[in-house]
């Protein structure tokens, strides 16, 4: 059975589903090792635009796996503290591979999302939550810090400073309605219906809008999030819509309006 498997759902839409609900698809180091595949497919897919991520059964991700962690690849001959290092990096670097494919991210998120799993739905560009859904930081009540898979930098992003520090030193539950309420998420939706909601979203960004502007938006927004200064960001800004607008989709829009019909955008 495939820990990670890959379907085109929708036209232009790929879905990325974590498939070890046994173990409310906990993150073993051979359900990472799938996830990377599974990325490294969608993102040299070029028919696929936009990308959805969920997880099997009744939860998204309950973080790593305490019972069956397995092993990293690459590790043969490497010392105790090499090799954990090297571990971490495997686990961690699977977040910012996320933002690296160039289609948007869309997180269904089904169920919980503790620990390395609510790291993955940050690593997500849109998150989703159906009713049921519960974050948390784990690695703060098993012991551990709660600083992982690029948390400490994301999640005061997403919420702020004061709301992630007390979500990551405490590791108390966030349910569905308070993840909306604070931005941690865009949109709670019924129980049974975020995989469908969130493919909907994503086919009607492929009809509606240039594959290639919402690739470039998806850089911009990630690489702005470490400007230096708001006049870089803007710099950015400008040269990616300079390139975008030499693609003749501004054209074609315009002819759309005068028409009134949909545009139809070859980049």
């Amino acid at each position: 059975m495939a820990l990670v498997n890959v379907d085109r759902a929708r036209p232009h839409v790929s879905l990325i589903t974590l498939n070890k609900p046994e173990r409310l698809n906990s993150m073993s180091f051979g359900l990472v090792e799938a996830l990377y595949g599974a990325l490294e497919v969608v993102g040299g897919d070029n028919e696929c635009w936009v990308a959805v991520l969920t997880g099997a059964g009744r939860g998204f991700c309950s973080g790593l796996d305490l019972e069956d962690m397995g092993v990293a690849p690459g590790m043969e001959g490497l010392t105790r503290h090499r090799g954990g290092i090297r571990a971490m990096a495997y686990m961690s670097d699977v977040v910012p591979a996320m933002r690296e494919i160039p289609q948007p991210l869309i997180a269904a998120i089904n169920g919980p999302a503790y620990g390395g799993g609510m790291c993955l739905t940050l690593g997500c560009d849109i998150r989703l939550a159906a009713e049921s859904a519960l974050f948390c930081n784990a690695g703060i009540v098993n012991g551990l810090t709660g600083t992982e898979l690029g948390v400490s930098y994301l999640l005061p992003r997403a919420v702020g400073t004061a709301l992630a520090a007390e979500i990551i030193l405490t590791g108390r539950q966030v349910d569905a309605a308070e993840a909306e309420r604070i931005g941690l998420v865009s949109r709670v939706v019924l129980d049974g219906t975020v995989v469908d909601v969130a493919l909907d979203m994503a086919a009607r960004m492929c009809e509606e809008l240039s594959p290639y502007g919402v690739q470039l938006t998806k850089q911009v927004l990630w690489a702005n999030l470490e400007a230096s200064s708001l006049r870089a960001a803007i710099d950015l800004e400008n040269r990616n819509q300079l390139l975008a607008g030499h693609t003749g989709n501004l054209e074609e829009a315009r002819a759309a309006f005068r028409d009134k019909r949909r545009p139809r955008y070859e980049e």
